[in-house]
């Protein structure tokens, strides 16, 4: 029988590592089997279509991992590892029926390590997101089947019970921690009546619960009695100089912005929500000084009266204090009067940049750099498309996150792939994309649903003191370039404008152009004022196939590794 790369002996580079230490390219992980065997790590970047995976089993023999239509070996895409005598192995196979997995002729899984230390083989590779050949599988938005199996040699053989499936969300991956001593309390309004308009914003300042040390919250979930009328919930955390429990309709007054640090939050169409085991959102410990404020949105569009409500958050908190606290940073379009999306606008762009180069300003602690690894993306309901791209030194290095297919209806935090660094001195752009060809009349971006937003959350530690990083056009130099003199005359002539293909790209080119006022903020609402330039940001790119790009190669192959090879085993 001729082989053709049956084993692929790879010399690599390699660091063993003998815990589980938290990386940031393998921000999520899942134990495959009851016993704790077999723990799969992973990260990904739809940008770069790419995926990363660790398997770590407690084996010194062979280990196999892959993706199952049915659970079974039957059509499953898998690869089989490492390390004997000779060296490592690795390769990328295809189950057929219950006998050896063929070769994939197309090896499109790239070793990263290999290592087998201390009765355990780890593997790191990765492969594409999407199918590269007629043998993979695509990792999509839905859960896949994952199979694992497992020897205690290097005898490839039937390996009886050491083997089994588990079904996991890959891509849109929600951890559910086990904590001991978990405990939980609720932040809600308490039976208030919704107004009978099609908008309001209701905000309830509140004490949390005694609590005589600090805690970590590590899980938020939504409680919502009615779905169809609450928008989106904010849970901001109030300064010091707040000590007086309220409760009253927000923005009417100056008291009710006041407290600016977001907590947490939800949008319509999200669910719940869980940090990462490295990181906690830090409460208690204070002697139930620090007030909160729970803000809710109500989109109550048939004016409906009489409807009674008790919605909020219950969060989740555990003594066993995580490595980091985390927080919230609002990035994006300043919510403020005075921007106007135009009608008949298939694609309207909008911008909001959050430059870091100012946070050091309006900090008294010392700066660090910012590891997001979640992002709740808002607009209302002519938003199409979002993207945030990240710069560095004028150059535009990542996309931050991108949704191209950005559902009003659906608001859930994003777990990033990977957690994402953000420097001192980088700068975020926040791009929102409107469709308004069914709309008359001009859409002012403001608090009103139908007003529109283009905002991004984002989740990081360590935590700074900080609320928001926000940009707004300057309006001196957008009348000017307009050839007005005032909002007045401004205003009369944007209502009385023809829209059309020509004026929409027009205004959009001069919204982009001009100079933008940057604004970042702290939690004591001190902030720091500058200027900048909205950069350009690049198209969303279209990657090919990752593959191993060791060719397959003829081995020298012994007589008793074709024995191992061509023995007869399944995964299933």
């Amino acid at each position: 029988m001729s082989f053709v790369s049956v084993l692929m002996p790879l010399v690599l580079s390699m660091v063993h590592v003998s815990g589980v230490a938290e990386d940031p390219l393998l921000p999520f992980s899942e134990y495959l089997d009851q016993d704790s065997t077999i723990r799969l790590s992973w990260g990904f970047d739809t940008q770069k279509d790419s995926i990363l995976f660790e398997v770590r089993a407690r084996t010194t023999g062979w280990v196999g991992f892959g993706f199952s239509p049915n659970g079974g070996m039957d059509g499953a895409d898998l690869v089989i590892g490492g390390v004997d005598t000779k060296g490592l192995y690795f390769t990328d196979r295809h189950g057929v029926g219950n006998s050896l997995p063929p070769l994939d002729k197309q090896q499109d899984y790239r070793l990263l390590a290999l290592t087998e230390a201390d009765g355990q083989t780890v593997m790191k590779f990765e492969r594409s997101i999407r199918a590269c050949d007629k043998y993979d599988l695509p990792i999509t938005e839905v859960p896949i089947k994952l199979i694992y199996a497992y020897g205690q040699s290097d005898d490839i053989s039937y390996h009886r019970r050491q083997r089994g499936t588990k079904e996991v969300n890959l891509l849109k991956y929600m951890p559910q921690a086990r904590i001991s001593d978990s405990k939980y309390f609720d932040l809600t309004v308490t039976n208030f009546t919704i107004p009978s308009k099609s908008t309001h914003y209701h905000c309830k300042i509140m004490r949390l619960p005694a609590l005589d040390q600090k805690y970590h919250i590590y899980r938020v979930e939504p409680l919502l009695e009615n779905r169809d009328l609450v928008h989106h919930m904010l849970l901001y955390r109030c300064p010091p100089t707040v000590t007086t429990p309220y409760e009253h309709a927000c923005y009417e007054t100056e008291e009710a912005t006041e407290c600016y640090q977001a907590v947490a939050g939800w949008g319509v169409g999200g669910g719940a929500f869980e940090l990462p085991e490295v990181a906690g959102i830090p409460v208690g410990g204070d002697g139930g000084k620090i007030l909160y404020r729970l803000e809710l949105h109500y989109n109550n569009q048939n004016q409906s009266p009489g409807i009674v409500d008790n919605s909020g958050f219950r969060l989740y908190y555990t003594a066993q204090l995580r490595e980091y606290d985390a927080a919230v940073l609002q990035a994006g379009l300043a919510v403020a009067p005075g921007y106007a999306i135009p009608p008949n606008a298939s694609a309207f762009l909008s911008y909001g940049l959050c430059d870091t180069h100012n946070i050091p300003q309006v900090l008294s602690e010392p700066t660090r750099d910012m590891q997001v690894f979640s992002v709740i993306l808002h607009t209302h309901l002519t938003g199409r498309k979002v993207r945030v791209g990240h710069f560095r030194d004028g150059e535009q290095i990542d996309f931050l996150i991108t949704n191209e297919h950005y559902n009003f209806e659906y608001q859930q935090a994003i777990n990033l792939g990977k957690t994402k660094t953000v420097q001192m001195g980088d700068k975020l752009l926040v791009e929102c994309t409107y469709n308004t060809s069914s709309r008359s009349g001009l859409t002012w971006v403001g608090l009103s649903t139908i007003n529109e937003m283009c905002l991004a959350f984002l989740y990081y530690y360590p935590a700074m003191n900080l609320s928001n990083c926000i940009s707004f056009p300057d309006q001196k130099a957008l009348f000017t370039k307009m050839g007005v003199y005032n909002a007045a005359d401004w205003i009369k002539m944007m209502s009385t404008k023809t829209w059309n293909e020509m004026s929409i790209n027009d205004y959009q080119q001069t919204l982009k152009m001009i100079q933008q006022n940057t604004v970042v903020g702290n939690v004591t609402d001190h902030a720091s004022y500058s200027t900048g330039i909205i950069p350009e940001l690049k198209a969303t790119s279209s990657v090919s196939c990752k593959r191993n790009r060791s060719e397959v190669t003829r081995l020298a192959v012994s007589s008793r590794l074709l024995l191992l090879l061509t023995a007869a085993y399944t995964l299933t």
